[in-house]
């Protein structure tokens, strides 16, 4: 059987992993080669790389599949012992353990032992890295380091915070000229000229990409629903690594085929079993993603909404640096608060949810920063019940799953309050 024809019959489940690997290998044999490979933030722009041929690997991805694979605590303690403080992004600290152990390997020949027992996928070390601080300002001192570590080019895009909406005219323009500038680095890194008509096309690509995200999403809004929300943190994996390829235009699309054609079928998540809506909002708590999906079925709670996998919806006109420029910083988590209340407060009458669960994350300060005050807003505008639970993405220390039982258990009874009230 052709390779073509076993992607062709592959289900959605099935070409997320495939293209997860893929990208891993293209990434390995491109080093093997002497190809450029870069290490890029999860919101940077990959249009201008994709374009140049260099092979893209996403370290905070690459953390949270190592985390959710329960192989964080050995590049945590790598970190710790390297001297990274415990509040520093747990991402950034994973990665940076993981990157200590690549250098020891690079440097030895031999393979550290935490390195070789990680469940983690085997990545090479970057030749450049590219950054963007429209979710994070820790990503420029984390992407720098690497760049000293390893003495290599960093590309930083600097996006201001947006106090104001909408976007005002001349912080597109700051950021366009700054997309301009990490061409001619580009240029002079590779030695090769910059390709605008393919650039084109590496846009068009990443917008049908990004239309296949929203579409998947968008099923969510659906009573009952067909797409339990947590399927969206597992396929997030491609609209981060991937977006500018047809790789992830392909398994979205297959993956909203098979949820539309259970829609027909009266398919739903949970069986049919949906007794009440949440909003999830923050990042998935990766080493207990599933302790966190089980605890909330057994009640019968769907998440049908979360802004947090629409960090990714990056849409804007191909050919216009503006517009790029826009999509880049319009980032909800890198406006005023009361655009991040309307944006929130969209996710929340689109999922049709009941109530609000915030992630307070030790790691992302960003992520969780007013919280409290978008919380009080929202539920004056809705009156919905919501709760916090304490976690990070990926130290397993600073999650107590007790408490995250606690906190959904009286969020589910304040639910069922409201609804047998109404």
């Amino acid at each position: 059987m052709s390779d073509i024809k076993d992607i062709k019959d592959m289900n959605a489940k099935e070409l997320l992993g495939y293209y997860q690997s893929k990208l891993d290998e293209e990434a390995r044999q491109a080093k093997k080669e002497g190809k450029l490979v870069c290490w890029s933030a999860s919101v940077a722009p990959p249009e201008f790389c994709v374009t140049m041929d260099i092979a893209m690997v996403y370290p905070e991805t690459h953390a949270a599949g190592i985390g959710a694979r329960k192989g964080a605590p050995d590049m945590l303690e790598v970190a710790d012992k390297k001297g990274y403080n415990i509040d520093t992004c747990s991402y950034a600290r994973v990665n940076l353990g993981y990157m200590e152990l690549l250098m020891e390997k690079a440097r030895t020949g031999v393979t550290p032992e935490k390195l070789a027992n990680s469940p983690a996928a085997d990545i090479p070390l970057p030749d450049i890295v590219i950054t963007c601080n429209n979710i994070c300002n820790t990503l420029l001192k984390w992407y720098e380091n690497i760049a000293v570590e390893l003495d290599i080019p960093c590309i930083v895009i600097d996006v201001p915070f947006n106090h104001t909406m909408p976007i005002p005219q001349y912080s597109k323009d700051y950021i366009a000229d700054q997309f301009e500038e990490a061409i001619r680095i580009l240029e002079e890194t590779t030695g090769k000229k910059f390709d605008y008509d393919k650039f084109l096309e590496v846009q068009k690509q990443t917008q049908r990409s990004v239309a296949q995200w929203n579409r998947l999403a968008a099923l969510a809004s659906h009573k009952p629903s067909p797409l339990n929300g947590f399927d969206l943190f597992s396929f997030m994996a491609l609209i981060v690594c991937a977006r500018s390829l047809d790789y992830s235009e392909k398994t979205f699309k297959k993956f909203a085929d098979e949820l539309e054609e259970n829609l027909k079928n009266e398919i739903y998540a949970f069986k049919g079993n949906e007794k009440t809506r949440i909003t999830w909002e923050g990042i998935a708590v990766w080493p207990y993603l599933g302790h966190t999906f089980k605890g909330l079925k057994n009640q019968g709670s769907l998440m049908t909404g979360s802004a947090y996998p629409g960090l990714w919806n990056l849409e804007y006109t191909p050919g216009d640096m503006s517009s790029m420029a826009e999509a880049y910083t319009r980032i909800y988590i890198n406006t005023c608060l009361d655009n991040k209340v309307k944006v929130l407060g969209d996710v929340i009458s689109n999922g049709k949810c009941d109530g609000i669960l915030y992630h307070q994350n030790r790691s992302c300060k960003l992520m969780s920063l007013l919280n409290y005050e978008t919380a009080e807003m929202l539920q004056e505008e809705n009156g919905l019940p919501y709760v916090s639970f304490d976690g990070d993405q990926t130290d397993p220390r600073n999650f107590a799953p007790a408490q995250f039982d606690t906190r959904i258990q009286a969020l589910d009874e304040m639910m069922n309050e409201n609804l047998e009230a109404k």
